[in-house]
């Protein structure tokens, strides 16, 4: 994995349809501050799929210059970047940008996510908010997550054979042809979807790169609880494994074919 380190990108859109897609859950506190940081210049359209939310992320939405997808019922995160996706391509992007509707993930950094890309120099890059020395902790990311995202991460870059610095990033671009090609349909529809998908990337060789994101957590911030974190590594343990049994021909992984 090449790891990229652009600041101040000054981006044309005449390569390809950018298209950011925003998997909203309960966002009605932090939706509108996330769209208003939106560098509207480099984006041609934002899509907001809604996940059967209990406030108002759907009244507000449609105040803005949204694309809206509403879920009837609560399908969970990774469904719900399904739906983000299938709907991108469908409208035609080129590069896919996800981006959590809670603020976590600084907006204005979307010209430089989709650099790499746009340069052809990368076919997926990642947000990393460790890629700086000190700045998660800075950032106000839990000890036992930034405890937990290292050892992730040195887990993935052991048994991946890749070299990234923040494993469990949610700051995504991906170009048209990655989405194309991996079968993300198959990936969980819970929190491990992100993980699985850059699995699916190793496996079919795409080029990466990862940009410095600052963190942020903030009370209105989505988090998840201690335990779920646990269940979600240990699940992300056990998917690694069966990409190297898949890898070596012992065992057939779905995920991967």
């Amino acid at each position: 994995m090449h790891l990229l380190n652009f600041s101040g990108a000054n981006l044309d859109k005449k390569n390809s349809k950018v298209i950011v897609v925003m998997p909203a859950y309960n966002a009605a506190k932090t939706l509108v501050k996330t769209y208003n940081a939106i560098p509207k210049q480099y984006v041609d359209e934002i899509i907001l799929v809604d996940d059967c939310s209990k406030d108002d992320t759907v009244k507000i939405a449609k105040k803005l210059s949204l694309s809206i997808i509403v879920h009837g019922r609560n399908k969970g995160y990774g469904a719900n970047q399904k739906t983000c996706y299938k709907s991108a391509l469908q409208k035609g992007a080129g590069i896919i940008v996800l981006l959590h509707p809670d603020y976590q993930y600084d907006p204005k950094k979307i010209p430089e996510i989709i650099r790499p890309i746009k340069d052809g120099k990368a076919d997926v890059v990642y947000g990393s908010r460790m890629l700086i020395p000190g700045s998660s902790k800075k950032g106000g990311m839990p000890w036992w997550k930034r405890i937990g995202n290292k050892l992730l991460t040195i887990y993935f870059n052991l048994f991946l054979g890749i070299k990234i610095t923040d494993a469990a990033t949610g700051y995504i671009a991906y170009s048209r042809k990655v989405l194309e090609s991996i079968p993300f349909n198959k990936n969980s529809d819970g929190f491990t979807f992100d993980e699985q998908a850059m699995i699916q990337v190793v496996s079919k060789n795409f080029r990466t790169a990862e940009i410095p994101i600052p963190t942020r957590y903030a009370a209105d911030s989505s988090s998840t609880t201690f335990p779920t974190c646990v269940k979600y590594g240990m699940s992300l343990l056990w998917n690694v494994i069966r990409y190297k049994l898949h890898k070596y021909g012992i065992k057939k992984y779905y995920l991967l074919d």
